[in-house]
């Protein structure tokens, strides 16, 4: 049974809520000065999960805005999950005792899979993998590195450590509202077990509705961002929308059980 969830995305530069084009630093717009009024915002149109990329700190291989992040944490209820800056063990386990639901690992995967894998046993459930890519091949270090590891092979390194999901970004299209790349995404869902959320151009409400088309149903969320702030998607469409998509998932699924 899928249960497809919409994540809004708050990104933090200079302790301020932003939208990059194409993950560079440069080409930054300010939505809200505040990212804990933000979050209250989403909150408040009813989203029940939210994501949060702190940008500087993945540039820095470290966290740096804890503050923006702490005061979002204290404001909503509603279950995060973090990137960006998360390279180690001790910072994984700070973030979740402040209240972090998920930590997603972006650049260390690539660089360290084992700290991974073990940070699965650690923490069941509350690892996401990051597979930043352009054409196919994974970028890290805030996207300004490029590797020659394909996204499939990553994907394949932690097939059974026990990932809680993997989101999927195809760069080239992320900020600038193209679309979703539904066919890569696809094709990545399928390929593994892991729950796969798409990232990256997100622009109408019509890409909703392509990724909760029965074609797509090992896709299991996505991440808007910019198409929420320029009122591209009505919130309230859109959440009821999946709500209903889900529905129709349990219903079945429940008759597939009873039939059994």
């Amino acid at each position: 049974m899928r249960n497809f969830t919409l994540y809004p995305a708050i990104d933090l530069k200079d302790g301020k809520c932003v939208r990059l084009i194409k993950g560079e630093m440069s080409k930054a717009t300010v939505f809200n000065d505040s990212p804990a009024n933000q979050a209250k915002q989403f909150a408040d149109m009813g989203f029940d999960y939210l994501h949060l990329v702190d940008l500087n700190g993945a540039f820095a291989g470290e966290p740096v805005n804890a503050s923006a992040v702490e005061k979002i944490l204290k404001t909503v209820s509603m279950p995060v999950q973090l990137g960006g800056g998360i390279r180690d063990l001790a910072t994984i386990e700070r973030w979740l005792d402040l209240g972090i639901s998920r930590v997603i690992l972006g650049t260390v995967a690539v660089k360290d899979p084992e700290l991974v894998i073990e940070a699965c046993k650690k923490f069941p459930n509350q690892i996401v993998v990051g597979l930043d890519a352009r054409n196919g091949y994974i970028a890290t270090e805030g996207w300004a590195e490029q590797s020659e590891l394909h996204m499939f092979d990553m994907a394949a390194r932690f097939e059974n450590a026990g990932v809680a999901a993997i989101i999927y970004t195809d760069i080239a299209r992320d900020g600038i509202l193209t679309g979703v790349n539904i066919e890569q995404t696809a094709a990545l869902a399928h390929k593994t077990n892991i729950p796969v959320i798409a990232s990256g151009g997100l622009a109408s409400i019509d890409d909703v509705k392509t990724l909760l088309e029965a074609d797509n149903q090992h896709i299991s969320g996505a991440i808007s961002g910019r198409a929420l702030y320029d009122k591209r998607i009505d919130p309230q469409a859109a959440i009821k929308l999946i709500t209903k998509a889900n529905q129709i998932s349990q219903n079945r699924n429940e008759l597939g059980n009873s039939i059994l």
